[in-house]
């Protein structure tokens, strides 16, 4: 199920504040540039049109959000919904997630990571491609706090399976617990669109919660 075609974002709408590329995010990494508070830091790679870093933000105030889109028409679109709202907790990055985890991201720094409904890339041949590879999670593993949690859904039972697998083999990342959808009243209640396309069409979403462990609890 592809994704549909993108609002348009009010050219009147400065964007400056909440739609950054790479370049524009601070090297070494200072969360000070872009927010206004000292608080959690999460980040959801692949923020599509950006219903989470909507929601989140506005629920969870005293948590900073960054939203990663490899896309920029879609980045876009999420930062003006953040701009219109005025978050000051929320920021949306136009570019690659696995280059900001890698060359930004201070290890031990991130209260969660969101990974919902990433590109399955059906082709065998071009799995590799997909965010769910080993050098991503051996990122995640080392930029998440103790006690920090990774969420993975996606609506392809054998990438889950895979990864479900693939996760097996970091060990401080413990899981899997089984995350039920809550009930949904109003859109806003779906995490992404992509969940409340799944939902409203009655296909099944795999959900997934892993907690970074302390060494020490490592068996």
């Amino acid at each position: 199920m592809g994704r549909r075609a993108v609002k348009r974002v009010d050219p009147q709408l400065d964007l400056s504040r909440h739609l950054k590329s790479f370049d524009d995010l601070p090297n070494p990494w200072d969360e000070a540039a872009l927010f206004e508070r000292s608080q959690p830091l999460e980040i959801e790679v692949g923020s599509g049109k950006g219903l989470f870093m909507q929601t989140a933000s506005g629920e969870h105030s005293d948590r900073n959000f960054l939203g990663i889109e490899i896309a920029h028409r879609y980045a876009r679109l999420a930062a003006a919904k953040l701009a219109k709202e005025r978050r000051e907790n929320a920021v949306m990055v136009s570019g690659d997630a696995q280059r900001v985890f890698r060359e930004l991201i201070p290890d031990a720094s991130l209260a969660a990571v969101h990974v919902y409904f990433p590109d399955p890339w059906w082709k065998k041949r071009h799995r590799k491609r997909r965010v769910m590879n080993p050098d991503f999670v051996s990122q995640i593993e080392q930029k998440l706090i103790a006690g920090g949690a990774l969420h993975f859904w996606t609506d392809v039972d054998e990438y889950f399976g895979v990864t479900m697998e693939l996760l097996e083999d970091f060990p401080q990342l413990v899981g899997p617990q089984a995350v039920d959808a809550r009930p949904a009243d109003h859109h806003l209640d779906y995490r992404t669109h992509f969940e409340r396309r799944m939902r409203l069409s009655g296909l099944p979403v795999y959900r997934s919660l892993f907690h970074k462990a302390a060494s020490k609890e490592i068996v």
